[in-house]
């Protein structure tokens, strides 16, 4: 028997719509057409639609449906467990505005007006914080524990840096210079010293407008503290380089810079869950951390190991970093393996 959608549509009680779009993304496509065109359904199609309205009302969504009937080695259990973990994440996130609300109800019944605009602004910044941390990882970020204070840190740290900016002063200025080493200082301070932290803050500010527009950090205002900070590098690290190699690494230090944070994250991650620098685990991170490398310094092994003496000599080219000196042993040790592998290949 063949169905047409229309009539598929109306058995089922769905929407033509609804069919369509399920065909659009490849979830239930028709395995028959008529000479007229039409889409036409058969017993296997219509069994399909039936699994996937029976996940559908398990609670998965689209693409994890369309995961699991992909994949019949994809055990049910896995894609219950993964439904658990979404749904305690969203328990956790209604009991989190539970406590705020209440506060806000004590705060009333004890006849204390807030300002709700201002209370409903710092609610969506706590709201958009729990989007990208987990309640533990909340407990370890001093820039949310003690919020009050350290807002008013940095909205005068921005407030300094934007109106450099608004001078048209330059990266080189040594004014900027000052406050991105005062930046880098305070964010490292207000993140635990911790790069995991610090790469799910950086990718909340990067993905949310609001976040934007509530701390005044905007993409320009950011690149103009990263490109000073690179500035400063740069001219720590002239003192090292020829003029060629010199003129590589300027022109070249700052393309890949937005994957150094959440690679820096991976590798903290790697060594706080015991890994050995030789572990596989290690060795993506590891070739990564090399190209990245590679991507300023170049090929050239003598250039490499100036700015490896650069780092080992110069407290000013880590300080206000994330990568101390054991992951910088740690590194070491991974690009040693990774080059020992490759030269048995």
């Amino acid at each position: 028997m063949l169905l047409k959608i229309g009539e598929l549509a109306k058995r089922t009680a769905l929407t033509v719509r609804t069919l369509h779009h399920y065909d659009a993304i490849g979830l239930l496509t028709p395995s028959a057409r008529s000479d007229a065109g039409y889409r036409l359904y058969n017993g296997a199609d219509i069994a399909r639609l039936h699994r996937i309205l029976a996940l559908r009302r398990f609670g998965l969504s689209l693409a994890d449906i369309g995961t699991y009937l992909t994949r019949p080695d994809l055990p049910l259990v896995d894609v219950v467990t993964q439904q658990i973990a979404m749904l305690t994440q969203q328990i956790d996130e209604a009991d989190a505005l539970r406590i705020r609300l209440s506060r806000l109800r004590q705060q009333l019944i004890a006849g204390q007006e807030p300002d709700l605009a201002d209370w409903l602004t710092t609610l969506e910044h706590m709201s958009m914080y729990d989007k990208y941390f987990s309640q533990d990882e909340l407990k370890q970020l001093p820039l949310y524990t003690d919020s009050a204070a350290r807002s008013q840190e940095w909205a005068a740290l921005v407030a300094a840096v934007q109106a450099l900016l608004d001078a048209g002063a330059a990266p080189t200025d040594p004014q900027a210079q000052a406050l991105a080493q005062e930046w880098m200082t305070k964010i490292v301070r207000d993140t635990g010293n911790n790069p995991v932290l610090f790469a799910k803050l950086n990718a909340m500010h990067e993905r949310e407008p609001s976040v934007q527009d509530q701390t005044g950090i905007t993409p320009a205002l950011m690149g103009f503290v990263i490109a000073a900070a690179y500035e400063a590098k740069c001219a720590i690290y002239r003192r090292y380089l020829d003029d060629d190699e010199y003129a590589y690494l300027r022109a070249n230090i700052g393309k890949r810079s937005a994957e150094w944070p959440g690679l820096v994250a991976q590798v903290r991650s790697a060594m706080d869950a015991g890994h050995a620098p030789d572990a596989p685990e290690v060795r993506p991170l590891a070739q990564h951390w090399f190209d990245l490398f590679r991507s300023y310094a170049g090929d050239n092994p003598a250039t490499q190991m100036k700015l490896r003496q650069a780092l080992e000599n110069e407290p000013a080219l880590t300080n206000g970093g994330w990568v101390d000196a054991p992951m910088r042993a740690f590194m070491r040790q991974a690009m040693a393996a990774l080059r020992a592998q490759a030269a048995q290949a």
